[in-house]
C-alpha cells in the first residue's frame, strides 16, 4: 500500500512515472485543443504511451480487441497531441489534441463519445441525446 508521504512525493516530483493498473493500463481522457470539449476516454499501455510521446499522435490500447491502435487509422480522425498531463497520483492522463478528419472522435460518427446525458436525478435512469 502507498503511504501518504509516498503519494506526496509523487505529487511533487518532476519525474514522469506513470502508474499502470494491474492490467498494465492507464486511463486517458482526451479533449479537443480548440475548445476543451472531452472527446473520449480510452486506455493506454506502456507501448501506446511511448508511441504517443515519440510521434505526437495519439495511440491507445483496445481492451476489446486486445491490440494497440493509432487513433484515426481507420476513421481518418488522427489526433495530433498538443499536451499530455498527468494527475497527482500519475495514474490517469489528460491528452489535449487537434482532431483530424471530420473532427470527430466517437466510433458512432459523433464528435464526442459523451453525446447522451441522464434526463433527471432521483428516478429511473433515462438517457437523452444532445
Amino acid at each position: 500500500m502507498t503511504s501518504f508521504a509516498e503519494k506526496d512525493d509523487l505529487g511533487e516530483s518532476e519525474v514522469f512515472t506513470p502508474r499502470f493498473d494491474a492490467n498494465g493500463l492507464i486511463t486517458c481522457v482526451t479533449r479537443d485543443a480548440s475548445d476543451g470539449q472531452v472527446l473520449m476516454v480510452a486506455y493506454m499501455n506502456a507501448e501506446a504511451l511511448r508511441l504517443t510521446i515519440e510521434t505526437g499522435i495519439a495511440h491507445y490500447w483496445s481492451r476489446s480487441r486486445k491490440a494497440l491502435w493509432r487513433k484515426g487509422d481507420a476513421s481518418g480522425q488522427i489526433q495530433k497531441v498538443t499536451e499530455i498531463r498527468t494527475d497527482c497520483d500519475q495514474d490517469a492522463l489528460l491528452l489535449t489534441v487537434e482532431p483530424g478528419g471530420d473532427g470527430g472522435a466517437c466510433h458512432t460518427g459523433r464528435r464526442s463519445c459523451f453525446y447522451r446525458k441522464i434526463a433527471h436525478f432521483g428516478g429511473p435512469g433515462r438517457l437523452v441525446f444532445d
